[in-house]
């Protein structure tokens, strides 16, 4: 069993191979659900170390836990629709990098976002769902010259400018990653094979 001090020393690379094994369990029905019992409860009580921050959407159908058989104290999860990213989003990234010393960030998309879908179609959005659609509006503008499907391009553009936004967010990321000690990439998931792979 891995203890806190292990944990906290994953690799980037060791911790997307972590991400991708658990996403492989999840796809074939061979879950194994690890750190959900009540001993890994009580070994988090005295602190978190996770291996790898999730930066999802909120949709109820990508549960990062889930997708990617992980457990208690093992994903640092912030979730907006369209994984659009504000301040506290940020702030909450960096909390997980620079306290908890976690070394991969995954930005994860997902086919039929509703956030994006919503940014394509346009016209005017009501409340506050204004500021998630301004957000992903520069994506959606990128993906209009491209070949293909027009949804599809702009929810993986959107995870390209996600990854971008965090690899240049100074001070803190920026500098992480210019020294090769943070990992940010982007991933893609399936609804329906529940497959996730990585987006260039």
């Amino acid at each position: 069993m891995m203890h806190n001090q292990d944990v906290a020393a994953v690799s980037g690379d060791k911790a997307l191979q972590k991400l991708m094994d658990g996403n492989n369990r999840y796809v074939s029905a061979q879950m194994s659900h690890p750190n959900q019992t009540p001993a890994r409860r009580s070994e988090v009580i005295e602190g978190q170390h996770p291996f790898a921050v999730i930066v999802g959407c909120s949709d109820s159908r990508v549960p990062p836990e889930i997708i990617f058989d992980q457990g208690l104290g093992d994903l640092f999860v912030v979730r907006l629709a369209g994984h659009v990213l504000n301040d506290e989003a940020t702030g909450s990234i960096e909390y997980a990098v620079e306290h908890l010393g976690t070394r991969l960030v995954m930005v994860l998309g997902h086919d039929k976002c509703g956030a994006v879908n919503a940014t394509v179609q346009g016209g005017e959005a009501p409340g506050h769902i204004g500021s998630i659609v301004n957000a992903i509006k520069p994506a959606v503008d990128r993906a209009k010259n491209q070949p293909g499907d027009l949804l599809e391009n702009a929810i993986r553009e959107n995870v390209a400018m996600v990854v971008d936004q965090l690899r240049s967010s100074s001070p803190l990321l920026a500098h992480l990653v210019k020294d090769g000690i943070l990992k940010i990439i982007g991933a893609y998931y399936r609804l329906d094979d529940g497959k996730v792979t990585l987006v260039p």
